[in-house]
């Protein structure tokens, strides 16, 4: 079980849920039988608006909401949804072959609430904040920081999620009326790049407000903040038409970016830095203790609530494996990103001819005549191999419920040994090890992604190479109990003129892929597909091989213009009266 400091305990107490605004109906207020806004402005009382907002941020994994394996894995070619068939968790299932999607497909309308519900609390913390003098409440400012951030961060995600959202900010007055009026797309808005600019500007005047180390464990701290600052601008970099189509780079947005990254990697060693094994990022025991992890949401367990704050977003991807997890084997490595991180005689990627080979039906063949990147064990449970680095506990191919729809490749990253302290399981199996939502590795491949668009793609090419190293030397916890590794690992670092021909796109074609098995199965995927324009290639060429692989990938298709953003939820554009606009397609 994690320490819980003071204000990580802070933000998980669940008296201070009562002090905020509640979100029925949108972004509601003052729901009955809580205190009001106007009785709790004492400046002592402070701190639990923003306590309130912070302790929301767990709440927005749940399965159901942002957890981002629902967002951006299994609507990727990185993973399956998995479960128990298809018709458990249909919509889902729909989503991922992006077929039968419609305005009212289920699991689409819970992300939207949810995420006003935390917008609302962090709306209500910024009111409170802006009308108490710093003199009587010094954190002021640096609490308006934090709050600027979170609210960013929602908005963020759900602007990948929609691509049009209704911005409702503090400002606007509390009332459903006003909230209806809101339009997600107003006519005179002739881009998404106004919605983005409101993103941008909470993540900057985070960086203004916000100091570069918090005396708090979990609190938002101005490194956290410039990182989400550049990946906003990386994002509204590649600029897009009507029809999602990437139509041109803005350089300016890409140096602007980059200037933020060369600040944060300028505190290398001394404020960031990677983790010498890869693993550490996913572990519980490294929970707040890492140089890589720039901000991760707080998860706890036996804190003194009833449940704990838990992470409700991943309880349904533990394998079905009695005695050690009761449910419910979601979120599958799928076919294709196992075959990603094979290696070539070289130790490089086999950009072109990876996925050639079968891995169904073909386990132990497959294993024993290929190599392997390292990450793919730190990613990937095998059956045979150890569970989470537990030599004691191998992984049994019994513990997929469906293996001749989504096969036996759990995803690793999420997991915890079952006997660790940080588990509960009532049924479904919830643990409370931190989400890493931005790490170090991430700051180091934007970076290098901005400089291979800028045209210096020369100087992208050590920092690739770190990520790389990093990875070959992260092999020590991925032996079996007699010391012997678990795969042949096999990989090396670029060499330009030795064993690549390292030009742009040559560096281009290298970073993404970098980018995938580093961050594979964390829901990145789908939205760097989004952001580089390759979305429709990319998955209808996943779909094509995955159709002879398994039957019900037969209906996959993904269809440019239509499904790069999810429909806005008909619950919602009713409750609008009609005053969101729809996306194309839907």
């Amino acid at each position: 079980m994690k320490k819980i400091n003071k204000f990580n305990a802070f933000i998980l107490s669940i008296a201070f849920l009562s002090f905020t605004i509640g979100c029925s109906d949108f972004l509601d207020v003052n729901p009955k039988a809580v205190l009001s806004e106007n009785l709790i402005q004492d400046p002592e009382n402070m701190d639990g608006y923003v306590t309130a907002a912070y302790s929301y941020m767990p709440s927005l994994g749940y399965a159901t909401s942002h957890n981002p394996w629902m967002h951006g894995s299994i609507r990727s070619d990185d993973a399956y949804k998995g479960g128990g068939g298809l018709s458990d968790q249909t919509p889902w299932y729909e989503m991922e072959i992006f077929t039968a999607v419609t305005s009212n497909v289920g699991n689409n309308d819970g992300p939207w609430y949810l995420g006003y519900c935390g917008i609302s609390r962090c709306n209500t913390a910024l009111r409170q904040l802006n009308a108490i003098d710093a003199s009587v409440f010094p954190e002021k400012e640096v609490r308006i920081g934090e709050m600027r951030f979170l609210r960013g961060s929602i908005y963020f995600n759900m602007k990948l999620f929609w691509k049009y959202i209704p911005y409702i900010d503090e400002t606007v007055e509390v009332s459903a009326e006003v909230y209806e009026g809101v339009s997600n797309h107003p006519a005179e808005m002739t881009s998404d790049m106004e919605i983005w600019e409101r993103i941008l500007e909470d993540f900057e005047v985070a960086i203004e407000k916000l100091p570069e180390e918090q005396p708090d464990k979990g609190r938002v701290n101005q490194i956290a903040a410039k990182a989400m600052a550049a990946k906003t601008l990386l994002f509204m970099a590649y600029e897009q038409n009507d029809r999602h189509q990437v139509v041109n780079i803005n350089k300016d947005r890409l140096q602007k970016a980059l200037t933020y990254l060369n600040e944060i990697t300028d505190k290398e060693g001394q404020r960031v830095a990677l983790c010498p094994d890869f693993a550490e990022n996913f572990l519980p025991e490294y929970d707040n203790q890492t140089l890589e992890s720039i901000w991760e949401v707080q998860y706890s367990i036996n804190d003194g609530s009833t449940s704990g704050k838990v992470d409700w977003g991943d309880e349904l991807n533990a394998p079905w494996w009695p005695p050690h997890f009761n449910c419910c084997d979601f979120h599958k490595v799928s076919y294709n990103l196992a075959n990603a991180f094979k290696t070539d005689p070289n130790g490089l990627p086999m950009f072109d001819t990876f996925n050639n080979e079968e891995l169904k039906g073909n386990y132990n063949n497959y294993f024993h005549n290929n190599t392997f990147d390292p990450r793919f064990s730190h990613t990937a449970a095998v059956p045979g191999h150890p569970w989470k680095y537990n030599m004691q506990l191998l992984f049994d191919s019994t513990a997929s419920r469906a293996p001749f729809q989504y096969g036996y490749l759990n995803s690793m990253k999420e997991q915890v040994d079952p006997n660790c302290d940080c588990v509960r399981k009532p049924f479904y199996v919830q643990n409370s090890m931190n989400k890493r939502n931005i790490r170090y590795a991430e700051v180091l491949l934007w970076k290098a992604e901005c400089l291979i668009q800028l045209d210096r793609y020369t100087e992208a090419l050590p920092l690739i190479n770190r990520i790389r190293q990093r990875a070959a030397n992260s092999t020590g916890r991925l032996i079996f109990s007699d010391g012997t590794p678990l795969l042949n690992y096999k990989i090396s670092l670029y060499q330009d003129g030795v064993n690549c021909n390292w030009t742009k796109e040559f560096a281009m074609k290298a970073l993404q892929w970098e980018n995938r098995l580093e961050m594979a199965c964390e829901g990145r995927r789908f939205f760097d597909l989004l952001r580089w324009g390759i979305l429709e290639p990319t998955m209808n060429a996943y779909f094509a091989k995955e159709k002879t692989r398994l039957d019900w990938m037969e209906k996959g298709l993904f269809i440019a213009g239509r499904d790069e953003y999810k429909p806005i939820p008909q619950a919602q554009i009713n409750w609008s009266h009609g005053n969101y606009i729809q996306n194309p397609g839907y």
